[in-house]
């Protein structure tokens, strides 16, 4: 973990026509655990085949068929709850929650409710501003996902495709610790990061690999602090959850809007009611779906085709001892090895490839100054090109080899640039390109005191004034620039121009 002190962020604030309110989230992550099978059958997981084409007969709830654990499955659970500090649970078991939608064949999913396989863990939320919010997750349990209804191939019939039926999903529960709408997106992105960086989910939001329900609800200044004491939600208000969001600037939008429905609502002498609602970006509001069930209102029981899940401790300390340096710990290593400030380390240990192509540009090198480059030059112009870092046309070694020229002041700042275009547009290696076009800067101060001299020859009137005002011997340093074709060691010309006029 980060050895750094963080203050704790203030609650989000909502002025009412009555009161000022704060505002109380809790989150349900659904993360779709990669593997290449699903949970309890063989058949692929891959996203965007024919649809029905990934179905196996225990997906499609064939008569007769029964579920096979897949162990790889179980693994990825475990190594994210290793992931999150959380408690992993020897013991645990899947129970059947019962409902009906067409796209679940079964008629019911096989989830975890009375025994997880991980128990209570934490998240480290930073929120960029030197404040961080510590949120508690209360468990992490597997379960199967459900297939797709789509509503728009035919004005008058549905159609379900089974593809996903049956992909392991991992249901990470915090604790009601979020206080604000960019603290939730702020969190979802840390524990996308984190699952990235231990490989157990890919994160992608747009395929519907990573969505959360929302929980929100309000409550008066000083509420929160004693459900925080007692541990009594009666101290906060009744809860409402917004399904199914997957976009971070949706979840922030729908937590606003629902808040403001909520207290408005309570300011007029009514109560809120729990209930699942949805959330609309067009119209801006959310909207009632259902009423929210309990668990008894799903009938749970333990499934009887599935033994009770019992793993070893030698097994989960094999996966912990093979678990990758974690986020956290990977900034407050860049910070110590590079010198790195706190932001610069936060946006190159942001995602996992980021962080493995700075180490291999700043191995053996000024830590600093790769970071600038790689952050500042190359993640500029891949933002700009719409690109990503894996599929950057500048490698780590030829952004080194930029590096290495400059360091040994082969070539300055500004040429260092032109290279880097070269380089990032029609590739080659750095020095050979620097040797074959003439981009050497000029380190011999004879030619640059020749440049210099010819120059001041040629300006006495400048030479008088700057004599007077020693900030115009600027001037002269551009001249010189300029007559080297910008090739010319800055330093030494500084040097040379500061002599020569006595400024």
């Amino acid at each position: 973990m980060l050895d750094l002190t963080y203050e704790m962020p203030k609650p989000k604030t909502i002025a009412g026509a009555k009161h000022d309110w704060e505002l109380v989230i809790g989150m349900e992550v659904h993360a779709q655990v990669s593997s290449n099978a699903k949970l309890f059958s063989g058949a692929s997981t891959q996203f965007g085949a024919e649809p029905n084409s990934n179905v196996a007969f225990v997906d499609a709830a064939m008569p007769g068929m029964l579920p096979v654990i897949n162990e790889y499955c179980v693994e990825q659970a475990v190594r994210t709850g290793l992931g999150l500090k959380a408690d992993i649970n020897l013991k645990s078991a899947f129970d059947r929650k019962n409902y009906f939608y067409p796209d679940l064949p079964q008629g019911y999913q096989i989830s975890q409710l009375y025994h997880p396989i991980v128990g209570e863990g934490e998240v480290l939320v930073e929120l960029g501003d030197g404040t961080a919010r510590k949120v508690r997750i209360e468990r992490i349990h597997m379960e199967q996902d459900a297939g797709k209804s789509i509503h728009d191939m035919d004005p008058h019939m549905s159609f379900v495709d089974l593809n996903r039926t049956g992909v392991c999903l991992m249901e990470i529960v915090s604790r009601p610790d979020i206080r604000g709408p960019e603290e939730a997106a702020a969190y979802i992105a840390k524990l996308r990061q984190i699952m990235r960086y231990l490989g157990t989910c890919d994160g992608n939001m747009q395929n519907g690999n990573l969505r959360a329900d929302v929980n929100v609800s309000i409550c008066l200044p000083g509420a929160y602090e004693k459900y925080q004491e007692t541990q009594d939600f009666s101290h906060l208000g009744t809860r409402c959850e917004i399904k199914n969001m997957n976009s971070m600037r949706f979840i922030q939008q729908a937590i606003e809007v629902e808040a403001r429905r909520q207290i408005a609502i309570v300011e007029a002498g009514g109560e809120v009611e729990q209930e699942t609602r949805l959330y609309d970006p067009d119209k801006g509001e959310t909207r009632s779906m259902r009423s929210k069930e309990e668990a008894h209102d799903y009938r749970y029981f333990p499934d009887p085709d599935l033994l009770p899940l019992e793993i070893e401790q030698a097994w989960v300390d094999d996966i912990a001892a093979r678990l990758p340096e974690l986020p956290d710990e990977k900034k407050a290593r860049f910070i110590n090895d590079f010198g790195l400030t706190d932001y610069d380390a936060s946006v190159l240990t942001a995602e996992v490839e980021s962080a493995a192509y700075f180490e291999e540009v700043a191995k053996g090198r000024n830590g600093k100054l790769a970071a600038n480059w790689v952050i500042n030059e190359l993640f500029g112009r891949l933002k700009k090109d719409d690109r990503d870092i894996t599929d950057s046309p500048v490698s780590p070694a030829q952004l080194g080899g930029i590096i290495d020229l400059i360091a040994s002041d082969a070539i300055s700042g500004k040429i260092a640039k032109e290279l880097f275009e070269i380089v990032y547009t029609e590739g080659g290696d750095p020095a050979q390109i620097v040797e074959e076009r003439g981009m050497k800067q000029v380190t011999d101060t004879g030619a640059i005191e020749a440049a210099l001299d010819e120059i001041i020859a040629a300006n006495p009137a400048q030479v008088e004034k700057a004599k007077v005002n020693p900030k115009l011997a600027g001037w002269f340093v551009g001249q010189v620039m300029k007559a080297t074709g910008g090739k010319a060691n800055p330093k030494a010309v500084n040097e040379l121009v500061s002599k020569k006029l006595g400024s």
